[in-house]
Parts: C-alpha cells; sequence; structure tokens
C-alpha cells in the first residue's frame, strides 16, 4: 500500500476522525509514516507557539512570528531530501524528541521464545546532540536489513486515570501544581504492546554503504543473519489539551525499552556499527562514550534548535531538553525500568518543578 500523504498525516493531527480506517491503520505499523506524524505534530506545536494561547493574543505578532517560523522552515525543507526531511522535522522539536519516548515507544513485551538473549535495557537516558545535518544523515534499520513489526503500535483514549492504570498496568503519578497557562482536567492515552525483529543483513548494509561511495569493513562472525527482538511499553499518558490545538503539558509514563539477540553479544554488534563510516563522526563519537553493557538509551537532539543538560528529578538523574527559541521544553528520566517524561510549552524550570513535585 502507498504511504499516506503528508496532508493526510497531518489532518490525523487535526480531524483524526476524517481519516480512513484504512491509511490510520497504515500509519499506525509503519515506521517511516510514525516520523511523519510526530513531524505533523511537530508542525502543529510549531504554529500554536507562535501564535500563542492568550486569551486574547496579539494576532499581529503572532502571525509575524509564524511567517517567520515557516519561511524558516520551508527553505530547510526544500535543502532535505525525502525520508530524511521527516527525520529532520521531528528531530527539531523538544516536545517530539521527550514526549515521543512515551507516545512512539508505547507498546511492547517480553521476548516469545527461549533462545532470545537480553543484549539491552535502558536503566539510562543520555542526549546525542549533533549538528541537523549529521542528525539527518542517519541511517535507518532498514538500511541494515529488514524490519518485521510484530505489534504494531495502538494508543487509544481511555475514560479517566483509573481506566488507564489498568489498562496499561502502570500506575501515572499526580501533578501535585499545574503551572501558570496548564488548566482544566486532563485527557488519558493509553499505549498498547509493541515490538519489533530487524535481521542484519550484511549485503543490504554493504548496498547502503556503495550508495554512499563507501566500503564497509567485513561484518564479525555470526554477525549476518542475526535477529534483534526491539520491545517496549505499554504507555500511559495525561494530556492537558483544553481546547488548544497542542497540548499545553504532557505527563508520560512507559516500559523501558529492551532488546534481545538471536545471534551475536551486544557488544559485538555495537563496535561493528560505530565502525561504520556511512555513521556521523559527532554521533559515533559520542556513541562511543556510552557503557558497552547495553544500558544507556541514546536520545539524539538538533544542536542547533535545542539545548540539552542534566538535572536530577528527586534523585534520580534526567536529561533536560529546551527549544532554543525557548517555546517548548521536556525532561525525561528512567527509574527501576520505566521511563517518565513531562513536556510541553513550558520552560525548563517548570517542567522540572512539575516533575519534582509529582506523586
Amino acid at each position: 500500500m502507498r504511504h499516506p500523504t503528508d496532508g493526510t498525516l497531518r489532518r490525523l493531527v487535526d480531524e483524526p476522525a476524517g481519516v480512513a480506517q484504512a491509511d490510520r491503520d497504515h500509519v499506525a505499523g509503519c515506521p517511516s509514516c510514525l516520523v511523519g506524524l510526530a513531524a505533523a505534530q511537530a508542525d502543529a506545536a510549531l504554529t500554536g507557539a507562535a501564535l500563542g494561547t492568550d486569551v486574547a493574543p496579539d494576532v499581529d505578532a503572532g502571525w509575524a512570528r509564524l511567517s517567520q517560523a515557516v519561511v524558516a522552515e520551508g527553505d530547510r525543507r526544500e535543502r532535505t531530501p525525502g525520508p530524511a526531511r521527516r527525520w529532520h522535522t521531528a528531530l527539531r522539536s523538544p516536545v517530539v524528541a521527550v514526549v515521543g519516548v512515551a507516545a512512539l515507544l508505547a507498546g511492547a513485551g517480553a521476548a516469545a521464545a527461549a533462545d532470545w538473549l537480553p543484549i539491552f535495557r535502558a536503566e539510562r537516558i543520555t542526549p546525542v546532540v549533533a549538528p541537523e545535518a549529521d542528525l539527518v544523515k542517519l541511517p535507518d534499520l532498514t538500511d541494515f536489513g529488514k524490519v518485521e513489526i510484530t505489534e504494531k503500535v495502538t494508543v487509544r483514549a481511555v475514560a479517566d486515570a483509573a481506566a488507564a492504570q489498568k489498562a496499561a498496568g502502570l500506575t501515572l503519578p499526580k501533578v501535585t501544581d499545574l503551572p501558570r497557562g496548564v488548566t482544566g482536567q486532563p485527557q488519558y492515552r493509553v499505549g498498547g504492546r509493541a515490538s519489533a525483529v530487524f535481521t542484519y543483513s550484511a549485503e543490504k548494509a554493504a548496498e547502503t554503504a556503495a550508495a554512499a561511495g563507501e566500503t564497509l569493513p567485513p561484518p564479525p562472525p555470526g554477525l549476518d543473519g542475526s535477529r534483534f527482538r526491539l520491545t517496549a511499553g505499554p504507555g500511559i499518558a495525561a494530556v492537558w489539551q483544553d481546547g488548544r490545538p497542542v497540548p499545553a503539558m504532557v505527563l508520560g509514563r512507559v516500559i523501558a525499552p529492551k532488546a534481545f539477540s538471536s545471534g551475536v553479544p551486544f557488544e559485538t554488534a555495537r563496535d561493528y556499527l560505530l565502525s561504520l563510516p556511512i555513521l556521523p563522526r559527532s554521533v559515533a563519537s559520542q556513541l562511543r562514550t556510552f557503557s558497552a553493557d547495553g544500558t544507556t538509551l541514546p536520545l539524539f537532539t538538533s544542536a542547533e534548535e535545542v539545548m540539552a543538560s542534566a538535572a536530577d528529578v528527586n534523585g534520580t538523574p534526567a536529561t533536560v531538553l529546551a527549544s532554543r527559541d525557548g517555546l517548548m521544553a521536556g525532561v525525561v528520566w528512567v527509574d527501576d525500568g520505566v521511563i517518565t517524561a513531562v513536556g510541553g510549552s513550558l520552560s525548563t524550570d517548570e517542567v522540572l518543578a512539575v516533575a519534582r513535585g509529582l506523586r
């Protein structure tokens, strides 16, 4: 089936009921379209933030901000080809980067067969800050082999917090004090289980490298044909929409991702992939500093658009992301195998205050 158009993806954000069920089903199971959907959500956030959400907004000033943002975004998109354009747009928003952990990774399960060897479990999140030009060059898993979606990402609305927690099997902490401008009661979303199996292909990887004018070193024994099962979730989120086109704040929680291998150990695959010349040096150099025990989850962020910093949430290490224009911010952390994220049209002080006040 063809991929839905960008217009259809944007309609999924603004008017999901108006999108054909076939398109909705396709997007739910297509990694490329999920990135496109995140890009559409980022565009909506950009528009809402630029126009403002005051009771009596300054329309002229808002329109000027929006016009400048659209012109800059349009110029950038013209310079960014095809699929990379969607990745690029998604990466520019800290709300997509932080809350996306809960929204896009919502789902998951355990390894289905006894021969799967656990090789990765997220115990901490560390930002990988790189120029946007390098981030859009990051290869996709499909550039190295075959990706099979074994359990699709599904997100549905539920009536209240009790229903959400029962459906997800997770406890969503309570917000003690809402930030200024965030009002009303939240809507609740639950993400079902999702998982995928990736099969590494030396032939496919070589083709990808050749297209980039590079030659890959021979893969280590056992890597070609190795299968990796990726899982995460389930997830739960509270969304403070209050009639706005984009959420004012989102609080999300999701079971941290894990990976299992039916072939080579984590270190073997990691060291080989980080040696490949098609991986941008600015990214590879940071990933090499991660521990080799497979417990650090990278969070890719644009150096031009996002500021990343370390903080703590009641004694737990956390990562704070904020757009350089000050329009959006988010904080994310891992505790006992669960990722929690707070983000929205807020300042870093506000998201940290919410995070530290959770009960």
